[in-house]
């Protein structure tokens, strides 16, 4: 089968490298992770990886309780960068080559992100791990993926999930009603209110024409993705 794509941004939420734990990093996780980028890298598929760091803090819960929104977040970005360093050793582990890009300057640890940089990179066969964010507080690791993907023109975002296997009206897991979707469009994402990433994020792939695919994080489920099986919901 011929690749639908040939440039893409996998966005993983920290959640799902946490596994069945719930918090934390998963090993496990990570290889089945790094064994599917792999086979990306086979097909010769350009692969930037954008990770959140709710495995390991969430700024918006710790912002309720009465901490300094921008405090919360910046310790957000380093939690995405300990999920970013995680990924790469386990990638590098596997023979990938990888690069860690922070939007934040810690260059003792990762490379700065510099976007000609990225897409040299990419170029080269190297997966880019996108870490920190934006470097903005107020800003989600969607907005980051979103934003990535315009940068290094991206054809695709791949939304990998831990939990469930696409986009529903409802928590699947609690309503075993819940309506599934297998297309939608970004402005329903946005009416309906459907929660699949904020609406700056939304509105930024849609603004850009950066199609989304929604899936559950499953051995194989990110190859299938990128060749255009029908699998979870497709967005555009």
């Amino acid at each position: 089968m011929t690749p639908r794509f040939k440039r893409i941004i996998l966005k993983l939420s920290g959640e799902a490298l946490a596994g069945k734990a719930g918090f934390g990093i998963d090993p496990d996780v990570l290889v089945c992770i790094a064994q599917q980028v792999k086979e990306l890298k086979k097909e010769n598929i350009q692969t930037a990886i954008v990770v959140g760091g709710g495995n390991i803090w969430r700024g918006a819960e710790a912002n309720a309780r009465g901490m300094d929104r921008a405090t919360a977040d910046h310790m957000g970005m380093l939690a995405t960068v300990i999920n970013g360093l995680a990924l790469q050793d386990a990638l590098e582990q596997n023979h990938v080559d990888t690069r860690v890009q922070s939007a934040v300057d810690m260059r003792q640890m990762a490379e700065p992100y510099i976007r000609r940089r990225a897409i040299r990179h990419l170029e080269k066969g190297r997966v880019v791990i996108f870490a920190a964010g934006t470097g903005n507080p107020y800003f989600s690791t969607d907005t980051a993926a979103a934003l990535r993907a315009a940068e290094i023109e991206a054809e695709a975002i791949l939304l990998a999930k831990g939990k469930v296997d696409a986009v529903y009206d409802d928590d699947p897991n609690t309503n075993p009603s819940a309506k599934k979707f297998a297309e939608l469009t970004y402005l329903e994402v946005l009416n309906l209110g459907l929660g699949v990433m904020d609406s700056t994020a939304a509105s930024l792939c849609m603004d850009n024409n950066i199609p989304l695919i929604v899936f559950q994080l499953k051995s194989g489920n990110i190859l299938k993705a990128v060749m255009g099986e029908k699998i979870g919901t497709f967005i555009s």
